[in-house]
């Protein structure tokens, strides 16, 4: 008995116990509201039990991570990453690829695997060795004294970065995890402290990108879905009843919501089970349902709790004990930054839909276990922290 509880000892003196009471409050908080968002389902409680064990399950990964220490890893292994990253996101492809919402992102195991519960994302859980990879680059670059604003270390970097987000863009036409992967690459490659000038440079090369892109390929019939997402942004009654369908039911419900909402497991939409009223409650909108719900205070509490988190794993990250464990705390806290600036963008009608979900609390098993396993590499940093003579 003492053996099996030794890691757990061992977990809460040198784990970040702090961050992990942060992540089980937002998931919690993220529980009620799945539930709640649910009950229209005719009191189909598998969405609640499927988050919660991917929640448990994500914790039992947090303190396992915490005791990793993955520079080695990485140093060792690079290669295999890149071709697990690689083949992992072209398994899509194969008959296991499932499509919905017109992005290609889930395996559908039961296809192999009978009544399995879950679909796995493929380009969530890459996530993790794509921030571990491209934080050990940058490290290796330092370690090698050479100079990381060179053209030739950020093509290594860059090149790194658009042969992911380009294999994601050709096999899911994922959008918004794209833009992810993008601020990845742009968190670890400031931090590391490549100049300004690179970031002006890929900037401008990005919106001329863009703008090509708009009055090209954008203009096509088959894009309209796309340029029509973000043109219901800037006017808001072009297409309410389609293009803009789902962003008009958000702000009707967070704008119903007003101070204290309209009280938990009584929101008029959130509750409703006719087709007109919010969809994807329980995923991309989950934070309409929160300002319908318990309106401006719950979501500021939301957004409390959100950047709590964001700041613990920056602070992870400036006492960190290398540059590699640096980079990857800050890297992962850019990466709530991103995602919680445009779940929340999304639902408040000022940014188009990019079917992004609120990290911790929207609901979804991949990306509840992904987040976690971010976390533990988080503590894992922190279990290795610089002492405070160092530091001093």
């Amino acid at each position: 008995m003492t053996t099996l509880f030794s890691p757990i000892r061992e977990f809460f003196k040198k784990g970040d116990v702090l961050l992990l009471f942060l992540c089980l409050t937002a998931s919690g908080y993220g529980l009620a509201l799945i539930y709640s968002a649910t009950r229209y389902l005719d009191n189909n409680n598998r969405n609640v039990i499927v988050q919660a064990v991917a929640i448990c399950i994500g914790v039992v990964i947090y303190i396992v991570l915490t005791f990793v220490d993955f520079q080695l890893f990485v140093e060792k292994c690079w290669k295999w990453l890149v071709a697990f990253d690689v083949g992992f996101i072209l398994l899509l492809l194969t008959p296991l690829g499932k499509e919905s919402g017109g992005n290609r992102n889930w395996l559908a195991l039961d296809r192999i695997i009978p009544h399995f519960p879950l679909d796995l994302q493929p380009n969530e859980i890459v996530k993790i060795p794509f921030i571990l990879l491209l934080a050990w680059q940058a490290a290796r670059i330092h370690q090698q004294e050479r100079d990381i604003s060179s053209p030739f270390s950020v093509a290594q970097l860059t090149g790194h970065t658009l042969l992911m987000v380009g294999l994601i863009a050709v096999v899911c036409g994922d959008i918004g995890m794209c833009v992810i992967y993008l601020f990845l690459f742009v968190t670890i490659s400031w931090m590391a402290g490549v100049k300004a000038r690179w970031f002006a440079l890929g900037g401008t090369c990005f919106v001329g990108a863009i703008l090509g892109a708009w009055f090209t390929i954008l203009q096509s019939d088959r894009f309209a879905y796309i340029r029509n997402r973000f043109m219901v942004v800037l006017d808001h009654s072009l297409d309410p009843l389609g293009a803009g369908f789902q962003q008009s039911r958000s702000l009707l419900a967070i704008g119903s919501g007003q101070l204290t909402g309209q009280g938990y497991l009584n929101g008029t939409q959130t509750q409703a089970s006719y087709s007109a009223a919010l969809p994807a409650r329980q995923t991309d909108f989950i934070f309409s349902v929160c300002g319908e719900e318990l309106g401006m205070v719950g979501c500021l509490l939301l957004l409390l709790v959100l950047a709590l988190i964001i700041l613990r794993c920056y602070w992870v990250g400036r006492n960190a004990s290398s540059p590699f464990s640096a980079y990857v705390s800050m890297g992962i806290a850019g990466m709530l930054l991103a995602q919680v600036f445009f779940n929340v963008g999304m639902c408040l009608y000022i940014l188009p839909v990019m079917g992004l979900t609120l990290p911790f609390f929207s609901y979804g098993g991949t990306s509840i276990v992904t987040i976690f396993a971010a976390m533990g590499l988080v503590s894992g940093a922190h279990s290795r922290s610089r002492p405070d003579w160092l530091r001093q």
